[in-house]
């Protein structure tokens, strides 16, 4: 496996890993949180997710990087720099669920870490949901040595 700069040419293979890489997440969202809620910020959490993967691998302000194996997209890693407080952060990560739990996540990470520290940067944060699907994701942050913060964040539908 190898990590290099995304181009332009791998969205396609990036959009659809993304989309069977969430799946699962959304689907233990939609078990979490109440449904009206749920159908109110995720009509289509499939165009919403495919939207902010293009949006991201896009962006001027976004470092983007994928992980190839046998030329196969089998990862991708996004992250973003705010000097001012000399913090990174990896704001998107995503493998390729029939290759989860073999390394890939954890080396994408390390790969956004060092570059995130090279940068000049003091801290790195990545965010992630608290519910089961997300447990995979926590499982690579805390085995690269993130601590957890924990929040506590409330939906009503009006």
């Amino acid at each position: 496996m190898q990590i290099r700069p995304y181009e332009p040419q791998y969205l396609n293979d990036v959009l659809r890993l993304s989309l069977r890489a969430w799946a699962p997440v959304f689907e233990s969202i939609k078990t979490v949180m109440p449904p009206e809620v749920y159908g109110e910020i995720y009509p289509d959490w499939r165009n919403t997710q495919e939207k902010s993967v293009k949006d991201v691998c896009t962006s001027s302000e976004m470092n983007v990087w994928i992980a190839l194996d046998s030329g196969k997209v089998v990862g991708f890693v996004a992250v973003t720099l705010y000097p001012e407080a000399q913090m990174g952060e990896i704001y998107m990560l995503a493998v390729d669920p029939e290759l989860q739990q073999q390394g890939i996540g954890s080396a994408l990470t390390e790969y956004a870490l060092d570059w995130i520290r090279k940068a000049g940067m003091t801290i790195a944060m990545v965010e992630t949901g608290g519910d089961p699907g997300h447990a995979p994701a926590r499982k690579t942050y805390e085995k690269v040595g993130f601590s957890p913060f924990p929040i506590v964040r409330y939906f009503k539908r009006l």
